[in-house]
């Protein structure tokens, strides 16, 4: 997203029931088109689900449906990882039609792709602090404007949720660098040891450093394996597709225990040593496999359904959603009113101003000054 964010949570509990329907679907391997429509609906899905896992937190929702509601940490890994597989398909693109990689426009275009929306909001909640309206720390107000919220465990409301943005930042500056300097073949091999290294650095976190506890999940390195299998998706795609096992475990009729089981796996209760060195590890897998299977099944029902205009568009929009909705799901104060329809519109509202009179003005302009390969 870009998630692609959500509140900060510590180590969260996640359930959702699906109504699968038990189907075998051809699995569709398209040519390189110039979007792969999927993506958008799943980013929608995405940011439906950080918006509902919001949703939870208002008062009026009985304690049990609120707990099935929490979906918001899930939404954000899988931002994570579409957005790990679409910066290194973009990348690995240009390098084809170029053969070459252009760090100053990645870097140009990330520019006009992200800062205007983000420093808007940001201005405005800056504003707001410094008229009294909103309570913030400056600190905070400091961290979210160079993009590490992520290393601050206890934010501001208003602000908390752009540690997920953080971490796209410092994805950003990172993995593109990684692929110019070392190469596609080192790049892959950086982003496996990333992969098996995060759960590692997680785990010591906890055992070595307790105190920084709060930050597994949310600081880069322990983090950083929901990107990395998003790149590996990209750089590997065409080679899992040759491997047996990935064709049969992408055609097989239960594949859709695949998502379900990633979905269920943040409901997980017991050690929280197994959930950051295995479960999230599988979750990550997970994702990107339903990721895969989405894109090369865009002719499906589901597909189709990804790629319905009006989902596609909330897709398109997730970036100004994600942002938005932070001060409209605010229900600490359990006295007073916050009716779900009104918190919703107010949401919609401001993300579409944000998109149609921030973002998309300045996307034209991106596209037509740093077009990409």
């Amino acid at each position: 997203m870009h998630s692609s964010g959500a509140t900060r949570v510590e180590i969260p509990d996640i359930a959702v029931r699906v109504n699968a329907a038990v189907v075998r679907l051809p699995i569709v391997h398209a040519a390189p088109s110039p979007r792969i429509r999927t993506l958008d609906g799943l980013r929608a899905l995405s940011i439906s689900l950080v918006i509902l896992g919001h949703l939870a937190g208002n008062p009026k929702i009985p304690p049990r449906l609120a707990d099935a509601m929490d979906f918001a940490n899930f939404g954000v890994r899988v931002f994570f990882v579409i957005s790990g597989f679409l910066i290194t398909m973009l990348l690995l693109k240009e390098e084809a039609k170029t053969g070459t990689i252009s760090l100053r426009n990645f870097y140009i275009r990330r520019v006009f792709r992200i800062f205007p929306a983000f420093y808007a909001y940001f201005a405005v909640i800056a504003v707001c602090s410094l008229a009294g309206y909103i309570v913030v720390n400056h600190s905070d107000l400091l961290a979210a404007a160079f993009y590490v919220m992520n290393f601050r465990f206890h934010p501001s409301w208003y602000l908390g949720h752009l540690w997920s943005l953080s971490v796209e930042e410092q994805f950003y500056l990172l993995w593109p660098c990684a692929i110019v300097l070392a190469g596609r073949r080192w790049a892959t091999r950086i982003a496996v040891m990333v992969f098996c290294a995060a759960p590692l650095v997680r785990i010591s976190i906890f055992y070595l450093m307790p105190e920084w506890r709060p930050g597994i999940g949310f600081i880069f390195p322990t983090i950083a394996d929901a990107l990395a299998i998003g790149c590996l998706l990209a750089l590997r795609r065409d080679w899992l597709w040759q491997q047996t096992w990935y064709r049969k475990l992408l055609q097989s009729k239960w594949f859709f225990l695949v998502p379900l089981g990633a979905l269920l796996a943040n409901k997980l209760g017991g050690s929280v040593r197994l959930y950051i060195v295995l479960i999230l590890t599988l979750m990550n897998l997970a994702v990107a496999a339903t990721i895969d299977w989405s894109m090369r099944n865009a002719d499906s029902w589901i597909g189709k359904i990804l790629e319905l205009k009006p989902v596609a568009f909330i897709g398109v929009l997730s970036y100004s959603l994600y942002l938005w909705q932070q001060p409209f799901f605010d229900y600490r104060d359990h006295a007073a009113i916050h009716p779900v329809l009104v918190s919703l519109i107010c949401t919609f509202a401001a993300s579409l101003a944000s998109y149609f009179l921030l973002e998309k003005p300045f996307l034209r302009i991106k596209d037509r000054l740093f077009p990409s390969a």
